[in-house]
């Protein structure tokens, strides 16, 4: 089978190069002619760990081709994955007329039956609303268009691991020979038969994850309802860690206890600034309204959002608490990715950061391994470095926003000695409130304030 994906964004370009990686021929293209040139000269323009690896061998394979042409694209396939972005309108609901536009491309190009199949997040039925929209622009009567959803389950930073190795692949099909073909393109990864650029050597040897075939409907859901539950989860910790704060308590003590239960598990319960990147809050707001289009009120839902919204109120009342008054001061920001091990600054909590500390008059200098000539287009005003003991240098306050290796083991025995003054307030729970009280530094942190309170702390 040849395949073709629409959409050379993130989603799109991990798809395609692991489908190519898995021994697919895969033609990509997207509107974006500037990113179609790069991809052809071997320019990867976003940051993913392997995806420039795995690029590069599919490539010299002839195993991936880029094309601006869509209607070329669209001919040479016999499996069309749709990537394009969903992003969400000013009431939380979905915007879909990429996926709508790319609709009557297909429909207009065609000169075959294709497999068309949803990669992009989408809400329910909206795999019913893509197959009236084929019928409606088809030229032809006899081609006849088969829809799928196969949602991604992909995390930035390890996208590519997720995709080649993943806990569960959910085919959404409404007959037979959809799920059969679906079945076939994802063999070579449920049987390990590709190149991994992951593992050095053989990969571990781990049960075959389930390809899940549901209806269109389900794996639409499923996508929504996993991402909104992960969000709860992280809500669920940065509340735990208020009420850390106000009675006491230790909320890694808490959310570790708490996660040892099977039933509940550790991941994602971890107080900080909150929940960014492109997914987690537009998936969150286009589950709401989905539920509030059918007469559903996902209350606890909104209530996780609202508790996202307000962590960086919380994290400006450490910063003004420490530092008094913000205006005039040098400030040093650590991490200004959504997360680490990517470039992706969309919906960064760091952003918000940065946003307030200007328009209190500060002056910021910010480092971050990957994400600063995406950031340097938003606030130009900034001091940029890379070297985050440049950033310190002279610094009144480090805030740390994103929690980057390189942050993690930082010398903070050095940049002490080079900072004004010995403050860190952490955003993202890093560092042992003990140890740093120990190298001399005042210290914050959520959900820990407990053990700031038993000591004296030195500014010096």
């Amino acid at each position: 089978m040849h395949l073709a994906v629409i959409g050379c964004g993130y989603v799109g370009l991990v798809t395609a190069a692991c489908l190519a990686d898995a021994g697919h021929d895969v033609i990509c293209t997207d509107i974006d002619t500037e990113r179609i040139d790069k991809l052809k000269a071997g320019i990867v323009p976003i940051y993913e760990r392997h995806l420039d690896t795995i690029l590069a061998s599919a490539r010299e394979a002839g195993r991936i081709s880029y094309t601006s042409d869509a209607g070329e694209a669209i001919r040479a396939a016999d499996v069309i994955f749709i990537c394009v972005g969903t992003p969400p309108r000013e009431n939380g609901e979905a915007d879909l007329s990429a996926i709508d536009h790319v609709a009557r491309q297909i429909a207009e190009e065609a000169r075959s039956s294709k497999l068309v199949i949803e990669k992009s997040t989408v809400p329910a039925r909206t795999g019913l609303e893509l197959q009236r929209a084929l019928a409606a622009y088809s030229r032809n009567g006899e081609i006849k268009f088969h829809v799928a959803s196969n949602p991604e389950f992909l995390r930035e930073g390890t996208a590519v691991d997720d995709f080649l190795h993943p806990d569960r692949i959910v085919v959404g099909v409404e007959d037979d020979s959809s799920a059969a073909k679906l079945r076939e393109i994802y063999r070579p990864i449920l049987e390990h038969r590709f190149q991994c650029p992951v593992h050095n050597g053989p990969c571990p040897a781990t049960e075959p994850a389930p390809l899940l075939v549901t209806t269109i409907n389900s794996a639409e859901l499923i996508k929504h309802a996993s991402n909104s539950f992960l969000a709860l989860k992280i809500s669920y910790a940065n509340v735990i860690a208020d009420l850390c704060e106000k009675i006491g308590a230790n909320v890694e003590e808490v959310t570790h206890a708490m996660g040892l239960d099977p039933r509940i598990g550790g991941q994602f319960l971890k107080a900080g600034l909150g929940f960014g990147g492109f997914c987690f809050p537009k998936d969150v707001q286009a589950f709401i309204h989905l539920s509030a289009s059918v007469g559903v009120d996902f209350a606890i839902l909104k209530a996780a959002e609202k508790v996202n919204k307000q962590r960086i109120d919380r994290y400006f009342d450490k910063v003004r608490k420490a530092l008094w008054v913000l205006k005039g001061k040098n400030i040093a920001v650590l991490g200004l990715a959504f997360k680490p091990n990517t470039d992706d600054i969309r919906f960064a909590p760091a952003l918000e950061v940065v946003k307030r500390l200007l328009d209190e008059g500060v002056n910021v200098r910010a480092s971050d391994p990957e994400a600063m000539e995406r950031a340097k287009h938003v606030f130009p005003q900034v001091q940029y470095h890379e070297d985050p003991f440049e950033a310190l240098r002279g610094a009144d306050a480090a805030l740390l926003c994103t929690e980057w290796d390189v942050f993690r083991t930082l010398d903070w025995v050095r940049a002490g000695k080079l900072m004004a003054r010995k403050l860190v307030i952490d955003g993202r729970n890093l560092y042992s409130p003990e140890v740093m009280r120990e190298l001399g530094f005042e210290y914050y942190s959520f959900g820990r304030e407990a053990l700031k309170s038993e000591h004296t702390v030195s500014a010096s």
